[in-house]
């Protein structure tokens, strides 16, 4: 088993860079097998004087592509490709800039990323008092009485680096309900206000998975962590039909300024996702949107029972996984670890589902075609999950099922071989590393910092690794990952070398992180992923040579353009 798991992975990385020689499944011949065969016949846009990263290994880096009806037709030299011109196609002289295919975030939360483009902006604050001006400034341009909301909040870049208190929040914004929720989603701060609203007292329980920071008597600081969270959120008017509308175009619009042609949307309900195919339907969908169904139980039965959904409305919708959540988040103390945190050594984290829930929702799904992609952080998180899916596994044995861990950001020395042992995918953000290395060191301690964010550890595997940026609670950006997987280092380019440089990707690992390697982990390597004809026409322009600048140049790059299909979601002006 553990074998054939390593070939599959050496053949998805290809690439010299890999040291593998084959050349498998996501390669140029399979591609073209799988993909459909372009008709002959002249090109709608004819790409000419670039220098384009294919991400095929067949033709690695070439000058030119032509493109029909969405698919690539054509990559290779200028004159090849415009023997391909005809009197309608469309030149496009790149002007010696750098292609590379559509970008892929690998883990985001694409209707998050719509609702945090209008909530308040707490990202990169430097103290609690600054958080509260930014709430006080938002709270002087609506009515009294009106939910204020904001994320961002990271209580590890200000002095004290405590979780804050809401009562001098609730002084200087005493008549509007305030929720903020932490970077990490998963801690929230409430106000005064919010907590009445939520009917919120010393009284109330800490739920099942959830911890509600208390003070003197019992009495609520204002911090809810993991599944507590609900106590507060549940008092916060649902957005309207229109609104959720509102904020996904905004989304999309987004992504697609930072080169994002695809996203995978790790969590999204019932009712979010129809309005996903609502506007897929009406052709304003210009993200390839892998959507991960939330768990609910009475949402799961519904797809489940739908079946799996691949490719919709032109490649636009891939409805066929279920996200779940083992524990909490690493910042707020929420991830499950094996042994307590360095820094607070009465707490070893939250679990906020049972390993039970987990193994049986992932047998299910095995039967029913559907991929299944678990939130895990801690040690004890990951193994959790390894065990539950191993088990699950063991009940209905399958073939290329492509399970995930989502982050897998902690793990014991003893399980990093056994995600190509059992064939999951651990589904990483680079970014998490550059923000969290600062402080991680503090809740872990050096030891169990050789586990952490160990992405070559895991490529040495025979794994792949694909990459994202889980905005909102990172920015959205994937060259901010990118340099992160190459460099270990910040946007200072600090430390110096790397943070723990050991575990870096390769330049071309880090590429494939970003496109074909989310495609695989998405079963879409027949249809994305690479600039490879007949695959869809995903490309985007950029205005540096990423892939040989010096690293501390990487982002300062811009994107140019981002086409979907062959047309242009994206045009820097």
């Amino acid at each position: 088993m553990t074998r054939c798991v390593i070939r599959l992975a050496r053949r998805l990385a290809g690439a010299a860079a890999l040291a593998v020689a084959s050349i498998g499944p996501v390669t140029a011949a399979a591609q073209r097998r799988a993909a459909p065969a372009a008709r002959p016949g002249s090109a709608d846009l004819v790409v000419t004087n670039a220098r384009i990263y294919t991400v095929d290994d067949a033709r690695p880096v070439v000058e030119a592509l032509a493109v029909r009806d969405g698919r690539v037709l054509f990559v290779g030299s200028a004159r090849e490709a415009m023997a391909l011109k005809g009197s309608a196609t469309r030149v496009l002289d790149a002007g010696g800039r750098t292609i590379v295919p559509g970008i892929t975030d690998a883990h985001a939360h694409l209707l998050g990323l719509g609702q945090a483009l209008r909530r308040v902006d707490l990202r990169g604050t430097r103290s609690y008092e600054e958080v509260i001006q930014r709430v006080a400034g938002r709270a002087r341009q609506v009515p009294a009485g009106t939910w204020i909301m904001g994320r961002g909040w990271d209580q590890n870049d200000w002095g004290d680096t405590r979780f804050p208190t809401h009562e001098a929040l609730s002084r200087a914004v005493p008549d509007h309900p305030v929720w903020l929720e932490r970077v990490d989603g998963h801690a929230g701060l409430a106000n005064a206000r919010a907590m009445q609203a939520a009917n919120v007292t010393a009284a109330t329980k800490d739920p099942e998975g959830g911890r509600i920071e208390r003070g003197e008597g019992g009495a609520p600081t204002g911090v809810f962590v993991d599944n507590a969270q609900a106590l507060v959120e549940r008092a916060v008017p649902a957005a309207t039909r229109e609104e959720t509308r509102a904020a996904v175009l905004a989304a999309i619009k987004e992504a697609n300024r930072w080169g994002l042609t695809g996203m995978h949307d790790a969590g999204a309900s019932r009712a979010t996702i129809d309005v996903y195919e609502e506007l897929a339907k009406a052709g304003t969908f210009d993200l390839r949107t892998y959507v991960m169904v939330s768990d609910d139980s009475t949402d799961i039965g519904h797809y489940l029972a739908r079946g799996p959904q691949s490719e919709l409305y032109g490649g636009r919708l891939w409805i066929r996984a279920l996200k779940l959540y083992a524990d909490g988040a690493l910042g707020s103390r929420g991830a499950a670890l094996l042994e307590p945190y360095s820094d607070d050594p009465r707490n070893s984290g939250l679990l906020v589902s049972a390993p039970e829930h987990i193994r049986a929702v992932a047998t299910r799904a095995l039967g029913a075609g559907f991929q299944v992609n678990t939130h895990a952080i801690g040690d004890r998180g990951n193994r959790l999950v390894l065990d539950a899916y191993e088990r699950a596994l063991a009940e209905r044995p399958t073939a290329d099922h492509r399970f995930r861990i989502e982050h897998a950001q902690i793990l014991s020395p003893d399980d990093i071989p056994r995600f190509a042992e059992l064939g999951v995918l651990p589904s990483m953000q680079a970014s998490h590393q550059t923000s969290d290395m600062y402080w991680a060191g503090t809740r872990l301690g050096p030891t169990r910092l050789l586990g952490a964010y160990a992405w070559r550890a895991l490529l040495n595997t025979g794994t792949v690794v694909p990459n994202g940026s889980d905005a909102p609670v990172e920015q959205v950006n994937p060259l901010i990952s990118f340099h992160a997987a190459l460099a270990r280092q910040d946007a200072q380019n600090w430390p110096s070398g790397g943070w723990y440089p050991e575990q870096r990707m390769t330049r071309d690992e880090a590429l494939r992180s970003m496109t074909i390697w989310p495609a695989y982990a998405a079963f879409q390597e027949r249809v994305l992923g690479s600039l490879t004809p007949g695959k869809y026409a995903d490309f985007v322009v950029l205005d540096q040579e990423i892939m040989q600048v010096p690293a501390e140049l990487i982002l300062k790059t811009n994107v140019v353009a981002t086409y979907v299909g062959g047309r242009p979601v994206y045009e820097r002006r």
